[in-house]
Parts: C-alpha cells; structure tokens; sequence
C-alpha cells in the first residue's frame, strides 16, 4: 500500500513513517555539513529518497501537491488538477492515474499530505537547514538576539559592534518584536474595523437585494396573471365572433337548402307542363284539337314564385360584421400601440396593469362593447358609456 492510499483509507499512519524519513534525512543532512565544515567546500545538494518524493508528487501536474484531495480509489491529486480533468464530465469519472471510472464526482481533503508535501517542498527549498539554524548569525556563529531597525534583520552582539552596524539603531529582539507587534494590531484593529464595515454593508445590501429580488418576484406574478387573463379574455371575444360568424355561416346554407327545396318544386312543376304541352304539340290534327283549350287554360294559370334571394336576405348581417372586423383591427392595433407605449415607459408599469385590469374588467356578454367603437379615446378600455357608433 503505497503512502497515497494509506493516506486515504486511513489502515495505517503513514504520518510516522514520514517523520521517521525526515528525522532520517535531517540527520544524514546535518553530518554531511559538519563533514563540509571540515573539507572546507560548498554542502552538496540535499536529495530525498526517490519515493518519498513521488508520494508527495501530483501524477498529473508532475509537481509537488497543493490542496491535495483523495478520490474513491485512494489516489491523490491536486485539487486543481482533477477539478480540470473532469470538467467537461457529466458522468462516469475516471482515475487520472488507474483509469477506475466512478459514477459520482467525489473527492475529500488530504490534509496530511498536504502538510507533508508542504515540509518536504520547504525542506528542499532550504537545502535541509533545520529550523534552529535561522537563529544562528552564520558569519558570528551567534545566538541572533538584536534587531537592526536601519537594515531591518536580525543581528548578534558581534555584529552590533561591528563597523557595520555601529551607527544604526539596535534593539533586542524582543523589543523590536513588541513594536512591531503593536503595529500591526494597530493595522489589525483598523482593517477588522473595515472588514466589519464591509459585512454590515453586504448583510444590508443582501437584505435589500432579497427585498428587491421578492418584489420583482411579486410583480412577474402580477404580469403573468393579468396576461393569463387578457388572453382569456382576448380567447373568448374570439369564440363570440366566430359564433357569429358560424350563426350566419348555418343561416345562409339553411336559407340556401330551403330556396333550392322551392325552386326545384317548381322547375319539377314547369317540367311537366312544358313535356304536356311539347306532346300535344306532337299529336295529330284531330287529336290535338280534341282538349287544346283545356291544356292552354291549364297552362295559363301557372305562375313562379321566386324565393327571397339568400344574398339580399343575409347580406346585411355579413356587412355588419365586416365592419366589426374593421373595428376589431383598430381595436388591437390601437391596444398594441397602447401597451407598447406603456411597456417603453418602464417606470410607469403599473398604469400598465391598471389598464388591463379596466379591460379585464369588462362582462364577457358586454365585451364587444370594445369591438363597436370605430376611433377609440385615449384608452383602448374605456367604459362603455364613453363609446359610440354602435352597430350591429
């Protein structure tokens, strides 16, 4: 089991093996400087066990981790690294390094590795000096114990009786630390203050955005439900005039049938008499003149009656609704213009609403009061009393 997926599934520490390799590692590092110290030349480079430092390197990057995370199989990655491996991904996630697809996109932090890839990218950065070595003058062999306020670093007592340093400002350390200190809990105090500021002002501009956001919220519903019913209303002025358009549409072809009834009985009527007549015609002298008179009587006495033509009947019915039609254009175009108009307005929305609500407002068996008005007022709903030219 290597390190990585120790660190995952948590069956063992590898936290001690670790720190026994770096304690191991510290201690070949610190004879190989004495033994330096001793030659007289340059410390050679400080190299970590190859697999220690493949454990604390990303697959992908090929780098030292940061913000490693572990995912299902118990590999690691940096957490930018996967993120970008799977981001074009909806399903199936696969392991960048054994290729084990998952179904989910799941990963967790890895912060021992974390803090392990930190110590060991430090340790090299460092060429393997301990931590105790940063309190030593490297010149003076020294316990660092001064501060030079003019070269701002950290001196000994050799260094501040030095030519160096003997004009500048020297402090101990403790009191230098203590100055600074102060400083920056000054700095701390203020930029809390501002920080503080900056929260009251997104907690009170969140709070006024939520309020806003619900209002907006409110008036969609409004739009949507005064719309909803100016459709409703729209559907059923358009049911009434097809109605009536069906109405005249079944009067014409019953008016139609009954004109075609009557006129075929007398065409049957007229047929007769005219094959009556074409055969006495035909007889012979004698025949013919026999009952001649009768048939001619017969024959004078018979008068059509044409029926009312359907055109003059319903004529004025399909007239009257073409100019309904007309008025039904205007209506809408005036209405369109109207709400255009408005809509451009924005901040005058609400009169909008108002407007559709006085249309909305309007008895469905009144709702061509709208349709009867030729040239319309200012508004496409006015009341009904205010209309004029009505027509049938």
């Amino acid at each position: 089991m290597t390190l990585q997926h120790q660190l995952a599934s948590g069956t063992e520490n590898p936290a001690l093996g670790f720190v026994s390799s770096i304690r191991a590692l510290y201690a070949a590092v610190k004879a190989g400087r004495e033994e330096e110290k001793e030659e007289g030349g340059a410390m050679a480079a400080v190299l970590l066990p190859g697999n220690l430092q493949d454990e604390a390197t990303c697959s992908v990057c090929l780098e030292y981790f940061k913000d490693p995370v572990s995912i299902q199989c118990g590999h690691n990655f940096c957490r930018a690294c996967i993120t970008k491996s799977w981001k074009s991904l909806e399903v199936d996630f696969p392991c960048p390094q054994c290729r084990e697809v998952f179904k989910e996109k799941s990963f967790r932090p890895n912060r021992q590795l974390a803090n392990m890839s930190e110590i060991i990218s430090q340790f090299i950065l460092h060429g393997g000096r301990g931590l105790e070595d940063d309190r030593i003058c490297e010149k003076h062999k020294e316990a660092l114990k001064l501060y030079c306020k003019d070269d701002q670093k950290t001196i000994c007592v050799v260094c501040d009786r030095s030519r160096d340093h003997r004009p500048h400002a020297v402090v101990p350390v403790e009191e230098a630390a203590q100055e600074y200190k102060e400083q920056i809990q000054t700095r701390l105090d203020f930029l809390k203050k501002e920080r503080q500021e900056l929260l009251e002002f997104k907690t009170q501009d969140d709070k006024k955005s939520q309020e806003l956001l619900k209002t907006i919220e409110t008036e969609r519903q409004k739009v949507l439900s005064e719309f909803e019913g100016l459709r409703q209303f729209l559907h059923d002025q358009e049911q009434v005039l097809l109605g009536q358009l069906d109405k005249m549409e079944k009067g014409i072809v019953k008016r139609q049938n009954e004109n075609i009834t009557e006129l075929s009985k007398e065409i049957s009527l007229l047929n007769k008499f005219i094959a009556d007549l074409e055969d006495k015609n035909q007889e012979p002298l004698l025949d013919f003149l026999k009952d001649v008179t009768a048939i001619i009587a017969r024959s004078d006495k018979v008068k059509c009656q044409k029926p009312v033509p359907v055109s003059s009947d319903m004529k004025g019915h399909v007239s009257n609704f073409t100019l309904k039609t007309v008025s039904l254009k205007e209506v809408l175009k005036k209405f369109k213009d109207h709400l255009r108009d408005e809509l451009g307005k924005g901040e005058k929305g609400t009169e909008l609403i108002a407007c559709v609500k006085r249309l909305l407002q309007i008895n469905p068996e009144d709702a061509d009061g709208c349709l009867k008005t030729p040239a319309l007022g200012p508004c496409i709903c006015a009341p009904r009393e205010q209309q004029a030219i009505p027509f049938v």
